[in-house]
């Protein structure tokens, strides 16, 4: 697009260097009275530099950016904002069906006709293999080298898949396995703050795949996670649109407190926001405090804007942006063009110059605690104080409490108690284990899984060195891990490798059983990887509630492991306490963690390093590590390197792969979208109720040899041992659509006491899984709908949380709440989501799952307005004027074609 100079912004400006550039002017916005620009928020105006910059008068133009100029912090929002990101990445799980979807565009190209190079990303694509390595092997020095040969065997086929896109399509790149996490990565080497096409300078900005897009909110980049649906679009030249947002302003102050973590300031942060109803929003960061934070720690509290629900959570550049770019190896002039740009354009923070925001909320940081997160939720943030007590209620809830008995011990080893002292932790259901040849008890609350793993806080040296210090003076005083607790240890990068050695902190952290088990999302991801097997025999005899401790940001129901029921995050260093208390009923604000070699009891302050000493650790810390491994990121090693693809512009498919399947989404695409019809008389696949995750809806985790997606590849040759995961086999549709609402751990209304992916087949009565359910009513020729409660696809960005309920037969949602990226990912697959009215919902209504829902004038639809679903019983019938959650024009649109991808796909080819 050739440079245009709407308002007389295209302006010149000093590089830093003495030489002179091109950049579209802010202040001239201001200056032409469209409004009071440099009051906004530093996020909303990167998005509007980025629109008024793309003006082209059909995709942008001069209205869209008069209306962005002059947001109002509490105006009604109706305004849509057409954003087009200068980059986009991916991870692999989400990356190989992105590909998958090009793969198949170019085929349906041909099929038409017209040049298949026609279909060719238009910004700059990078995928990170991140989430296919899963922690089989741990505790031991070759458990790295393990799992990656065992990520290679399982993997090989995607990973020739991803080669060959590599190759098809000029501007996708592959940052190959055992390289680090996506976000990671993005945060010490992709991101470069300000770049340049054509002689014009403008703000690095992004889109990816993956929820925690976020993190790069902490280097001042305005990015956020999309589905892989949306991510396509962006690819393929469309803008990602969404409302005029709100702006929430959270002032910082004070500083953090001796014991306390920038992990703790994280949670505290997401229990905050989330309380505050920031779903959708845009957050900023501003105060002293906000200025003071390390630019790591900034990235912390980014990250997890999924998870209190914000679009982004954005810290302004300034000096300690600057810092972190030199320390991580950027080039002095990128530097000094970052700061010239940024003061140019009046993106840098100046103290004391505070935009305006629709709202303020205030966190004095001295206030906040050491902490957790759980049992499911990253939301529901415990003091580390209360989660022994917080566990017992638990248990008394689910009905299960623990014995009063005094005499009864936890996980005693051998006769001896495991901490010291006598607590009642042991019940009926307490399982008496011999593993690596010692006998012990594993009782409720046993933690088996502790994990040092996921991009929020592998990232973060401060406490990645806390970790490896606690790790050293827990050794100093003889404490061992307990032999119930797989430990593991898989950072962000390789980078994080170099500073534990170089402040001696990994030969600790070994010694104790966190040994480096991959650079990947494991554990968090749901690659945990299977528990010893007497613990797993134990786990289910006694029907134990048991407990991993991880440093990562999700722990939804069944993501972890299937067979462990509460999951907590928490700072690197209470990892590795938990590793050594061995269980969460254990106080550790007040109880002994354990004993030290002359049997006198340990507690946890004698073993937390001071602010003083991990500062003094993280000096270890410098730009040749960063210059070392990024030198040749995308190489990757020997095993990568041999991996053969054909060379062609279209994809051979492979009928008898099991990982990559032509997907039918184009199958008889015509030029024209034909008429949107009505539903009529659809039956209820489920019924679900509040805050279901997309970990619910989405194939995740381990794939049953008794599920439909695990006799589907036992009838295709595979052995259940080869099954890899949900994850891995994103790549074909057949695998996933059999596993959508598969969870172990969702539960479908329509049955009384039942957990899982099952339903009612209402016309037999017969109970089955949803997906065998779901193919019933096809051969009947009969459409399905879903009902459910609040924040319908809260949690990651899964697009086939939506492709699957597409496949599945499923024309719309009808539930009283959306999260923000499953709902636009409904959309992008010509799926309708439909909102109860105010004061109405399936409980208001005495719904069972036993009725039809017919719904009129889907041909007729506006964003934004009313549609009329006819639900009907034996017991009569009732009509409800739904909300369609089809908030944009362009969105509407997009529904009328049967989804994005149909969208873009006519509009190339009618192009041509």
């Amino acid at each position: 697009m050739s440079a245009h100079n709407c308002f007389d912004s295209l302006q010149t400006f000093d590089l830093g260097n003495g030489n002179k550039g091109q950049f579209y002017s802010l202040p001239a916005l201001e200056a032409a009275g469209l409004g009071k620009i440099s009051r906004m928020p530093a996020c909303l105006r990167i998005v509007l530099e980025a629109v008024l910059r793309n003006v082209d008068g059909k995709k942008v133009t001069k209205e869209n950016v008069c209306e962005l100029a002059a947001w109002q912090p509490k105006a009604d929002r109706t305004a849509e904002i057409p954003f087009l990101v200068a980059r986009i990445v991916l991870q692999d799980f989400t990356g190989v069906p992105l590909l998958v979807d090009l793969a198949a565009m170019r085929s349906a190209v041909e099929r038409l006709g017209k040049d298949p190079k026609l279909i060719e990303p238009l910004v700059p694509v990078d995928l990170v293999v991140d989430h296919s390595v899963q922690v089989d092997f741990a505790g031991s020095a070759d458990a790295l080298e393990k799992n990656l040969e065992m990520e290679f065997t399982r993997n090989r086929e995607r990973y020739q898949f991803l080669k060959w896109g590599m190759q098809a399509f000029n501007t996708f790149k592959v940052i190959p396995p055992g390289i680090g996490i996506v976000h990671q990565v993005n945060l010490e080497y992709l991101a470069q703050g300000i770049l340049e096409k054509g002689g014009v300078h403008y703000p690095d900005t992004l889109v990816g795949t993956d929820s925690h897009t976020t993190m790069i909110n902490g280097l001042g980049v305005v990015g956020w996670g999309v589905g892989g649906i949306e991510a396509e679009a962006g690819m393929l030249g469309q803008p990602v649109y969404f409302l005029t947002p709100d702006v929430v302003g959270v002032q910082l102050t004070g500083e953090l407190t001796e014991g306390v973590t920038a992990t703790d300031l994280a949670l505290t942060v997401t229990e905050m926001l989330r309380a505050a109803k920031v779903v959708g929003k845009f957050v900023e960061f501003y105060g002293l405090g906000a200025e003071r934070l390390p630019l790591t720690d900034r990235a912390t509290i980014a990250n997890m804007a999924p998870e209190y629900g914000a679009t982004c959570g954005f810290f302004p550049v300034d000096d300690e942006t600057l810092n972190y770019m030199r320390l991580s190896g950027r080039d002095e002039a990128q530097i000094a063009l970052v700061e010239a740009y940024c003061k140019q354009q009046g993106l840098w923070r100046e103290p004391g110059h505070e935009p305006i925001f629709t709202d303020t909320l205030a966190l004095d940081m001295g206030d906040v605690e050491a902490s957790l997160a759980g049992p499911k939720r990253p939301q529901d943030r415990v003091a580390l104080s209360q989660l022994a007590q917080t566990f017992e209620k638990l248990m008394a809830d689910e009905g299960t409490p623990s014995s009063d008995s005094r005499n009864d011990k936890l996980g005693s080893e051998g006769g001896q108690t495991a901490v010291g002292v006598e607590r009642s932790y042991r019940h009926s259901s307490s399982q008496d284990v011999n593993y690596k040849g010692k006998d012990f008890s594993l009782d409720p609350g046993a933690v088996v899984i502790a994990a040092i793993t996921s991009c929020t806080n592998t990232s973060n040296p401060s406490v990645m060195m806390a970790a490896g210090l606690l790790a050293r003076k827990a050794k100093q005083k003889g404490l061992t891990t307990k032999p119930w607790v797989k430990t593991s240890l898989a950072p962000g990068s390789k980078v994080v490798t170099d500073y534990l050695a170089a402040a001696g902190l990994q030969d600790d952290l070994n010694e104790l059983g966190f040994n480096l088990v991959g650079y990947g999302c494991t554990t968090c991801i749901g690659n945990s990887g299977p528990l010893p097997e007497p613990i797993e025999e134990a786990v289910k005899d006694g029907d134990l509630t048991v407990a991993s401790v991880l440093s990562g940001n999700r722990n939804f129901e069944g993501r972890v492991h299937p067979l462990v029921k509460t999951n907590w995050l928490a700072s690197p260093p209470l990892v590795v306490a938990f590793a050594l208390a061995g269980n969460v009923r254990c106080n550790l604000d007040k109880d002994p963690i354990g004993e030290d070699s002359q049997g006198e009891p340990v507690y946890l302050k004698d073993i937390w390093p001071s602010q003083a000493e991990v500062a003094e650790a993280v000096e270890k810390v410098n730009t040749e590590m960063f210059h070392k491994e990024y030198a040749e990121v995308f190489d990757g090693d020997e095993v990568w390197k041999a991996i053969k693809v054909p060379e062609s512009e279209v994809y051979e498919w492979d009928d008898n792969s099991t990982y990559i399947q032509h997907p039918p989404f184009f199958e008889g695409m015509g030029k024209e979208p034909a008429k949107v019809e009505d539903v009529k008389d659809a039956h209820i696949l489920a019924m679900l109720g509040d805050s279901v995750t997309t970990d619910h809806i989405s194939p995740a985790g381990a794939i049953k040899p008794d599920s439909p997606a695990g006799r589907y590849l036992q009838e295709n040759g595979v052995k259940p041992v080869d099954f890899n995961s949900y994850g891995s086999r994103r790549g074909n549709h057949e695998v996933m659509m059999r596993g959508t609402f598969a969870n172990v751990r969702i539960q479908n209304e329509m049955l009384d006491g039942v957990v899982g992916g099952e339903t009612r087949h209402v016309p037999s009565g017969e109970q089955m899984a949803i997906y065998d359910a779901a193919m019933k009513y096809q051969q009947e020729g009969t459409p399905l709908v879903v009902v459910a409660g609040k924040e319908y696809g809260t949690g990651s960005s899964r697009d086939w949380a939506a492709k699957g309920t597409l496949l599945l037969g499923v024309r719309a949602v009808l539930a009283e709440s959306y999260e923000r990226i499953h709902r636009s990912n409904l959309i992008g697959m010509g799926v309708v989501p439909l909102q109860f009215p105010e004061g109405e919902d399936r409980k208001s209504l005495g719904m069972t799952g036993d009725e039809t829902v017919s719904i009129e004038g889907l041909d007729s639809l506006r964003p934004g307005g009313k549609v009329k679903v006819t639900i009907k019983s034996d017991k009569g019938e009732k009509t409800l004027d739904a909300l369609c959650r089809i908030d944009t024009a362009n969105e509407l649109e997009y529904y009328r074609h049967g989804g994005i991808l149909h969208y873009v796909l006519r509009k190339m080819i009618g192009a041509a």
